[in-house]
This record gives C-alpha cells, sequence and structure tokens, in this order.
C-alpha cells in the first residue's frame, strides 16, 4: 500500500480566474484558469501521479496496475471510480445550472448522476451563490422564466462566507457566484445542464449551450433546508482539530486543521484524499514521506494503514 502526491488536469473556461495559480501554486499557462482536478479519473481530466515509482502514471493507470483493492471493499462492486474532487476559482459567476440523478444520467447520459459538496476556501466581501429555488415553483412557471429572463428572481441567493459548506444533492438548481474559491467534492460525472448564462457568448464568439429541456426533467421545485455548516461536532485533541462535513452514499468529507501531528488510519475499506488547503506539513506512512504544500493532492491506497501528518496546516480529508 501507497502514499503518492497527484498532478491535476486544469480547465480554463471563460468565468475563471488567476487565483488558484496565485495562492494556490497551480503551474500551467492557461488564462484564465477555472478548474484544477486534483483527484480525477475521468475521461475528460485525469490526475495523474508525480512521486514514486508509478511517477508518470494517470491515476486511472494508476488503479489498474496496482487492482481494484487499492480502492477499498467499499468500492469493490462499483463500476468506476467513485469520486472527483476539484479546485474551483470563480472570478464570474457560473451559470445556472442542475445535475441529475443517478437514474436519469445513466439512461440518458452513459455515465453516473452528480451530487457535490461545497467547501468555501474564501469569498470576497459580498459574495453570493444561489442554491435551490426560495419558493414553490413548477416546471411551466420555470420555462417561462427562463424564456422571458427572470430565472433568478426564483432563486434563493444565499451570502457565502470562508467555512461555509454546500451540499448540493443532484436535482438542486445552483451556481457558483462571483469571487468565490471552492473545493468540490462530487461523483464522479461531468453532466451538467445549463438553464440560464447571463447572456454569455463563449470563446468561438457564440452563445454557450444551455440544456432547458434535460434541467426541466430533473429539477427540483421545492426549496431545500440548508443551515450551510458542518454536519459534525468539532473534535480537538490538542494538536489537530477536526470537523466532519458532509456525508452520502458517495462520499464523506472533513476537514482538519494541524498545528502538531495527527494520524489517519487508512483501513481496508476505502482509499483516502487528502487536499492541502492551508500551509504545508510532511505526509508519512511506511517508510514514504511526502513533502504537501497549500495547493497539494495526495491519495492514499485502501489498507495503507497509519497516515501520519505532522505540519502547521488545513486539510480536506474524503474517502467513501
Amino acid at each position: 500500500m501507497a502514499i503518492v502526491k497527484l498532478h491535476p488536469a486544469f480547465k480554463d473556461y471563460i468565468w475563471g480566474g488567476t487565483k488558484l495559480k496565485e495562492l494556490y501554486n497551480k503551474k500551467t499557462d492557461m488564462d484564465p484558469l477555472a478548474e484544477s482536478w486534483e483527484l480525477s479519473t475521468h475521461k475528460d481530466g485525469q490526475s495523474e501521479v508525480v512521486t514514486g515509482d508509478d511517477a508518470g502514471k494517470t491515476l486511472s493507470q494508476y488503479i489498474e496496475d496496482k487492482g481494484w483493492q487499492v480502492l477499498g471493499t467499499d468500492c469493490r462492486d462499483m463500476n468506476r471510480f467513485p469520486v472527483l474532487i476539484k479546485l474551483i476559482d470563480a472570478k464570474q459567476p457560473l451559470s445556472i445550472q442542475v445535475h441529475p440523478d443517478d437514474e436519469y444520467a445513466w439512461r440518458v447520459e452513459g455515465e453516473p448522476g452528480k451530487t457535490e459538496m461545497w467547501y468555501i476556501l474564501d469569498a470576497e466581501p459580498g459574495a453570493f451563490l444561489y442554491f435551490g429555488v426560495k419558493r414553490h415553483t413548477d416546471r411551466e412557471e420555470f420555462r417561462k422564466a427562463i424564456e422571458d429572463g427572470t430565472v433568478l428572481d426564483l432563486l434563493r441567493a444565499v451570502p457565502v462566507h470562508k467555512g461555509d459548506v454546500f451540499f448540493i444533492k443532484s436535482g438542486t438548481i445552483h451556481a457558483i457566484g462571483a469571487g468565490i474559491q471552492i473545493c468540490e467534492i462530487q461523483q464522479n460525472s461531468n453532466t451538467t445542464y445549463r438553464v440560464y448564462d447571463f447572456g454569455r457568448v463563449g470563446k468561438d464568439g457564440k452563445p454557450r449551450e444551455l440544456h432547458i429541456d434535460k434541467a426541466l426533467d430533473v429539477s427540483i421545485f421545492d426549496p431545500i433546508d440548508s443551515d450551510f455548516k458542518p454536519i459534525g461536532e468539532k473534535v480537538d485533541n490538542g494538536q489537530a482539530s477536526t470537523e466532519m462535513l458532509a456525508t452520502c452514499n458517495y462520499f464523506t468529507t472533513f476537514v482538519t486543521e494541524v498545528h502538531g501531528k495527527v494520524t489517519i488510519d487508512q483501513d481496508d475499506e476505502s482509499f483516502g484524499s487528502i487536499i492541502m488547503i492551508e500551509g504545508d506539513a510532511i505526509i508519512s506512512n511506511d517508510g514514504t514521506e511526502l513533502h504537501a504544500n497549500k495547493g497539494d493532492s495526495i491519495f492514499i491506497d485502501a489498507g495503507s494503514g497509519k497516515v501520519d501528518i505532522v505540519g502547521n496546516c488545513a486539510y480536506i480529508y474524503t474517502r467513501v
């Protein structure tokens, strides 16, 4: 079993900015830089192993070569890698969009649906995002609002602050607003249905494609309750404090602040992912030592046992 550092796939969507390069040490010529896919086996962008004997392999090749057991017994009956983790910098607002559930996505798109979770890394003063509708509506009213340009009036605008947590169940109409950086943990899917895009055009000078009929098929038209906070109590042992951010059938995610040493016990049931969001640390397991800085992504094989993290840092840990 092992720990390895990963290099992300980058995306230069038109709404992106420069903060992933400036604040999270991402090295790329892309401008703007909207997303870095930190843990990904998706065909649209794969992470690559950059340490150890497997350096140069995509994460898919790494898993194929080492065997499915590196993902853990909880992944044994899955037909693909279960999650995709991104860092996102929204200089401009994203489109108003929605993702399908598993049944619809497999039937129509040939891949899983998309439930996701956002952890707010930082936000400019006054930043907000859209999370569901603010009152009951229906398919016909929502379509009319899209057509006449009043759809934003139906959506719940939520102010955001560093440390907020948004659990975006499939079917939730949503959009990240301008001036926000996010760590996104999601199902391994890239299916998005746009319903409104603020009249923007893409790099080809043409309006970006909308997917209104599909969006209406999958959208939830009732408000969704949330306090936008971690779901677990903070546990502090003097050297580290940890909170559970969210848990569902697809992933369980924690945030940990370290001022000393903390140990993860990576069992046989699941792999682990560490995304460094502040500071730096030495991460070690079974004789392997990795120096991890803000923005780095570490993959932990299932069954690796004790993984020590020593430093002054904060990280997001995800497992199935």
